[in-house]
C-alpha cells in the first residue's frame, strides 16, 4: 500500500474507536480492572474490556510507517484510561497523550504546541460527529469511526489525509 503523503502525527479517540468496555465508556465501566489467567482483561462486573481487533495490527503499521501517535479522549477517568492501556499492553505504542474531560479542542490545543506540528499535518479517528466537527475546523483531516477502528478505516484515513494535502498545495 502507497498511501502518498504521510500525517506527521496520526491521534485516536480511545472509548468505541480503539476499544471496547464492555459496550460501556472506560468511565462508566467498573473498577478495579483486571487481568485473567487466559488474558482477558475484565471490569469489576466481568465486563471484557478490549480493542478492537485490529487495532494491534494498526498500531504496527504506523509504527512501520515512522508516524507520531498520539490519544484525545475526554474521559472522566484518565487514570482508568491510562491503568487499561497498560493492561491491554500498548501504552508505550503513543507518543503522546491527551486524556482528561473537555473539548477536543483543548486536546488537540495542547498536541499542537507539545509537537510542534500544525493541524493540517495532524490525521484524526473519533467516534463523536462532533469531535470530528470541532477538530475539523482547526484544520486537521478526521475520520469518523463507526463501530471500532479497523485496518481498512485506517487506510482509508491515511489516503484522505494525503489527498487533503495534494489540494492545499
Amino acid at each position: 500500500m502507497n498511501p502518498g503523503i504521510l500525517p506527521s502525527l496520526i491521534v485516536f479517540d480511545l472509548d468505541f474507536t480503539l476499544w471496547d468496555c464492555g459496550g460501556l465508556w472506560v468511565d462508566c465501566a467498573r473498577y478495579p480492572f483486571r487481568k485473567l489467567p487466559d488474558r482477558r482483561v475484565v471490569d469489576g462486573n466481568d465486563r471484557h474490556l478490549r480493542f478492537y481487533q485490529e487495532v494491534p495490527d494498526i498500531l504496527d503499521e504506523i509504527e512501520k510507517l515512522g508516524c507520531e501517535t498520539a490519544l484525545a479522549s475526554r474521559t472522566e477517568k484518565p487514570g482508568w484510561a491510562r491503568e487499561l492501556l497498560g493492561f491491554l499492553g500498548r501504552s508505550n505504542h503513543f507518543d503522546y497523550d491527551e486524556i482528561y474531560p473537555g473539548s477536543k479542542i483543548a486536546h488537540f490545543e495542547s498536541l499542537k504546541k507539545r509537537t510542534g506540528i500544525e493541524w493540517n499535518r495532524m490525521l484524526f479517528f473519533d467516534d463523536e460527529p462532533r469531535n470530528i466537527e470541532e477538530v475539523g475546523r482547526l484544520g486537521v483531516t478526521c475520520v469518523e469511526v463507526r463501530g471500532g477502528m479497523d485496518l481498512e478505516l485506517f487506510r482509508e484515513g491515511l489516503v484522505s489525509f494525503s489527498e487533503n494535502c495534494d489540494k492545499k498545495i
